[in-house]
């Protein structure tokens, strides 16, 4: 997977966006932080509080995040999987901001909630983001699977579906989280049923 670079961010685009903890630390010590970091994805995607809220899965109703704007059509968010020491994340950019703006705002965020909860100091996250441009169906149907076995490649979970901190019960079990948009990748599969075969049929035992 090559590094990113910024030229390759435009217009149209879509990412597989990933970045671990520093020195392989985790990011997420408990359900709370998972919590906050899903929560300020849908805040930099430019839902409202009010909106996630609404959603027991993302709720943080006593929070006080502030977020720079972000139009809502400025991105789509695709796929996600949130691991204990890194994440996975399938972004589209709509408009002319940037990939690396929202996930610095993203990343921002989150470190200064961990710093002040934990009461620690320095880097959450190694070094800078990477990003890898999708240049094709095969490719994004490979990432997606890749995204949403995640779990299961690091042997949490025997099956994607008892992961909750993923994507993947939006698209096979109906979850519905309003920052995901479904309808790209179920069109590229085809239909669910396509989808979840070829997810689990994903060979997670060839890329550990």
């Amino acid at each position: 997977m090559s590094k990113r670079d910024y030229k390759n961010f435009a217009p149209g685009t879509i990412f597989h966006v990933y970045n671990r903890g520093n020195n392989k630390e985790n990011i997420f010590f408990d359900n709370q932080d998972y919590k906050a970091f899903v929560f300020r994805i849908g805040l930099c995607l430019g839902f409202t509080e009010e909106e996630l809220n609404k959603e027991k899965f993302m709720a943080m109703p006593y929070s006080r995040i502030r977020i720079t704007e972000t139009k809502r059509n400025d991105f789509k968010l695709h796929a996600f999987c949130l691991m204990p020491n890194h994440f996975h994340l399938l972004i589209e950019q709509c408009d002319d901001i940037s990939i690396s703006k929202l996930m610095s705002k993203l990343c921002t965020s989150y470190s200064k909630y961990i710093n002040k909860k934990y009461k620690r100091v320095g880097h959450i996250f190694q070094d800078q983001f990477k990003a890898v441009l999708i240049e094709n169906n095969p490719q994004l149907m490979w990432t997606s699977a890749y995204i949403h076995m995640n779990a299961v490649k690091d042997r949490i979970v025997k099956h994607p579906s008892e992961y909750m901190w993923s994507s993947y019960n939006d698209y096979a079990l109906g979850r519905n989280l309003p920052i995901i948009n479904k309808e790209f990748l179920l069109s590229t599969f085809e239909n669910q049923e396509n989808f979840i075969e070829q997810t689990l049929i994903f060979d997670v035992k060839g890329h550990l």
